[in-house]
């Protein structure tokens, strides 16, 4: 491939081999060595944004004159590769690692050294204008606003989308409210889903709220927030290099917050939980209106996917639901080490970066694809077990708070005690007690329960 120039497309800097061969050096080996914990790496989206800091540093030390153009040239190519993702397998340190991710940024260094060629040394020039202390947090930053605007945002927008359409398809299908669990006055199943669309919505919304406060990176701080060994204008020049991406990537409130604390990433954290939290009572109220299909609900009918049982013939579980009350319950857990995470920084450094790094990713893409899951292979195909929700909305006996305008509160309380002893209907035990026809029939109006303000 010819060679394009300092911001033109990748270089031919090291030619392909039919065998990958390890492009780290002695620093990697020994992190490899000393951190045997779990035998996950870094997030692989964080090593992409190590190489895309490096690539536009170099760039940046060169247009400052502060790099040779040639080096700056195969440095800037080799970042690149590895933001395109062609170096995934060169960043094989443990996740648990040093705190301020030191070990992850020598790793990146070293291979795009290696990638980059003869000369080029991984601190002095690839690590250029730069500190782990600053460089890793932001690869951190940017990895999880990248994931969270262009794969969870858009998952929760579908599954809003699936929602509301089905909050428009069931708007007529009148049931009983439940409030404790126990029967309640009359609501619609397009109401419920309507809800369950807000939810989500909202969610989306308190995600959205910490974007610009997630693109706040520290990178120019070096060491300890000060900048130094740093050109004034490096920061400034490489953030617009990478806001290209199109992220809304900016400075720093204040250079010492920035570097020391991780708030942002502990906030962002937090609106996942709410997701979390949200999704969760969303797929509970599914699997309990589509319980049954005899002894349950039965209000809805969820797709069938699967046999449910290696046993009993014919039976059917809310696997989805399922499957999205677990990741919730994995992201609730990720949070709270998050947080421990967030409050434990000591002075100018935060030294649980890779622990937060590790859990806020696994949030963002555990939630995406639950959201994917829930309206594909879910709510898209809920169906309203009409006959059943309406059965429901005519059994239940609060709706007799109708009646209270009328008749006032203990008298229409004794109206449905004697309808619950009995068994018979409202209507009938409400007209033996003397209410007037007329007033029956103005009040327990059931559709105009659900929807008194229409």
């Amino acid at each position: 491939m010819s060679d394009t120039g300092l911001h033109g497309a990748r270089l031919d800097v090291v030619s392909e081999t039919a065998e990958r061969r390890e492009l780290w050096g002695d620093e990697t080996d020994k992190a490899i060595e000393n951190f045997r914990v779990s035998g996950e790496p870094i997030p692989t989206s964080v090593a992409r944004w190590l190489g895309r800091i490096k690539a536009a540093a170099a760039r940046v030390n060169a247009e400052l004159g502060l790099l040779e153009l040639d080096k700056a040239e195969r440095i800037a190519s080799a970042g690149d590769a590895i933001a395109r993702g062609e170096h995934d397998d060169q960043f094989p340190i443990d996740v648990f690692q040093t705190g301020s991710g030191t070990s992850s940024n020598m790793n990146a260094n070293e291979v795009i050294a290696s990638l980059a060629g003869d000369g080029v040394h991984p601190n002095d020039d690839v690590n250029m204008g730069q500190s782990s202390n600053d460089v890793f947090p932001s690869a951190v930053h940017l990895a999880a606003l990248d994931e969270i605007v262009h794969e969870l945002l858009p998952a929760l927008d579908r599954l809003a989308v699936a929602l509301e359409r089905k909050a428009q398809e069931f708007d007529n299908v009148l049931k009983s409210g439940r409030t404790h669990m126990m029967d309640a006055v009359p609501v619609t199943l397009g109401q419920e889903f309507g809800g369950y669309a807000a939810q989500v919505r909202q969610g989306s919304a308190r995600l959205e709220d910490v974007l610009p406060r997630l693109g706040q990176i520290p990178l120019g701080g070096t060491a300890v927030g000060t900048g130094l060994n740093t050109h004034p204008e490096f920061a400034e020049r490489v953030r617009r290099i990478l806001a290209s991406e199109g992220l809304e990537i900016s400075a720093p409130a204040d250079p010492f917050e920035s570097q020391a604390a991780r708030d942002s990433l502990v906030e962002a954290s937090g609106a996942l939980k709410v997701v979390a939290v949200s999704l969760t009572k969303v797929a509970n109220d599914l699997r309990l209106m589509g319980s049954g299909p005899r002894a349950g609900l039965s209000e809805i009918f969820l797709p069938e996917l699967q046999k449910g049982s290696s046993i009993m013939p014919g039976k059917v579980n809310p696997v989805i639901p399922e499957v999205v009350t677990q990741v919730a319950a994995q992201v609730i857990g990720n949070d709270a080490a998050i947080t421990v995470g967030g409050m434990s920084g000591q002075f100018e450094l935060n030294v649980y970066v890779p622990l937060i790094a590790r859990n806020l990713l696994q949030s963002i893409r555990l939630l995406a694809s639950a959201s994917r899951l829930l309206a594909e292979r879910c709510v898209d195909g809920i169906e309203a077990n009409r006959e059943q929700c309406e059965r429901y909305a005519e059994l239940t006996l609060s709706a007799a708070t109708a009646l209270n305008p009328y008749i006032g509160y203990d008298k229409a309380t004794e109206i449905v005690k004697e309808a619950a002893a009995s068994g018979r209907s409202l209507r009938e035990v409400a007209r033996d007690a003397g209410v007037e026809e007329s007033v029956l029939d103005r009040a327990l109006d059931y559709r105009s329960m659900a929807k008194p303000h229409s």
